[in-house]
Parts: structure tokens; sequence; C-alpha cells
């Protein structure tokens, strides 16, 4: 079509195809939707994974760790197992495979805390408290001297450590077992230690001014919180033994104030 023939109609002439500066707009509008969906996508797997981890194994954890208690009450109530692990000390004679009992922290937690032989990590999956038999192995709370050492998650498979930071000097921790309530008193607190430190877990534990035999306890978690890179650890030592009644009532230090 001619200057003259589109003075004459009235219109402009059709131009095929688009221009460079368009086509490469289009591309770059391309490119950032995808990227933005892969992220949204990642960001969706990311939530559903933190969620698995710091609930959905929380619930599967307290499930089974409920039911393990229950068959461990169980047996107390059935007395089938054997006797009460203070009767069964020598060598061999102790089944600790269903639990040796329970753990009470009143200022970390309300839970019945089931306490377990081990503090592998898949075994503390179960949503217990594992008493350690290595690199250090823990004394019994019966024995006459020693240091019961205990680890449990901080967060996640039943996070029963969780709110360790919650625990203060002078604090009551209670150890449940089939014929005795062992009832402790914190005296020292170490926020954070390497994870290396085997020494928070000896029978004397001079880290935390202990400098005499005597009949410990030690609480260790992870820390900081969503982590594993340090040790969390609280220390108390037995005050004294109340023998279990026939209700199972408990201490004046678990009871409400």
């Amino acid at each position: 079509m001619t200057e003259r023939d589109e003075a004459e109609t009235g219109e402009r002439p059709q131009r095929s195809g688009t221009s460079p500066a368009r086509r490469t707009r289009g591309r770059l509008a391309a490119t950032v939707s995808v990227l933005g969906e892969l992220l949204i996508t990642a960001g969706l797997v990311m939530a559903l994974f933190v969620a698995y981890s710091l609930w959905w194994t929380n619930v599967l954890a307290d499930r089974s760790a409920q039911r393990e208690s229950n068959d461990l009450r169980d047996h107390w109530a059935a007395d089938d197992n054997g006797g009460s692990p203070e009767e069964n000390t020598g060598p061999g004679e102790l089944d600790v495979r269903n639990g040796i009992g329970f753990l009470h922290v009143p200022t970390m937690s309300d839970d019945d805390i089931l306490v377990m032989p081990g503090t592998d990590p898949e075994e503390l999956n179960q949503g217990i408290a594992g008493f350690y038999q290595k690199p250090v192995k823990a004394a019994m709370p019966w024995d006459e001297e020693g240091n019961f050492s205990l680890a449990a998650h901080r967060d996640g498979h039943g996070a029963k450590f969780h709110n360790i930071h919650d625990i203060e000097q002078g604090d009551p921790i209670v150890f449940e077992s089939k014929d005795t309530w062992y009832v402790y008193t914190v005296y020292a607190i170490l926020p954070e230690t390497s994870k290396y430190n085997v020494e928070v877990l000896a029978d004397v534990p001079e880290e935390s001014g202990a400098d005499e035999a005597g009949r410990y306890i030690t609480l260790t978690t992870c820390t900081p919180v969503f982590t594993s890179t340090y040790r969390y650890i609280v220390w108390g030592e037995l005050e004294r033994e109340v023998p279990v009644d026939a209700n199972r009532t408990p201490p004046k230090e678990l009871r409400p104030a």
C-alpha cells in the first residue's frame, strides 16, 4: 500500500512479527513466573518438613511413650515384672526394657516422662528420657552413690526437655520408681557446653561444683533450641526418699500449691 493509498483509505500498513525488546520482556516474565512457582513450591515443602519435624514427630512420639508408660504401670499394678528395680540389683537381674520409672520436673513440664535405657537419637525418638549407658554409664537412683544421668530431645520427637531453661536452682526433680519417690533438688545449671563434654556425666560431676561422692541426677539436652550444636545441663542432688503408698500419693513437691 502506497502513501497515496493510505491517505485515500485511512488505513496503516500491517507490520508482521514482534519487536526484539518485547520478545525479551516476554521471556523474562515467563522465567520470573516459573522461578516464583518453584520458590512457592520449595517454601511449601519446607513448611511441611518443619511441621513434620516439630509437630507430627511429637504426636507419634507421645503416642508411643503413652503406650509404653501404660504397659509399665500395668506391670507395676500386676506385680508381674519380677519385683521392683531396687530388689533386682544383682548382675543380669534388672530387666529395664519396659522402663524403670518416671521423671517429674514441675517447673519444666506437666508430663510423667518415661525413663528407659539408651540415649541414641533413635531411642529418644520414642518420646522418653533415656539414661546413659555410654560413653559414661549412669548410676541408678537406688544406688548408694553415683550420677543418674539422663537425656531427652528438646524439639521434635516428644521434646520432653523443651522447657529445660525454665528450671532454676532450688527446683525439685522427682524420679518415680515402682516402690519409691526419689526427690532431688537442683543445685547447678550449665546453659551451654560442648556436646563432647562427658565430664558433666561423671559420678562426681565436678563442673557442677560437687567435690565428693553423692547421689546426683543430671539432665542433658541440645541447645540452642532447634539445633544440636551444644548441650544444656542441669544437676540435682538427692534430698530424700519417700516410699510409695497404696494410692501412689506423690510427694509434696508434685502436689498443687
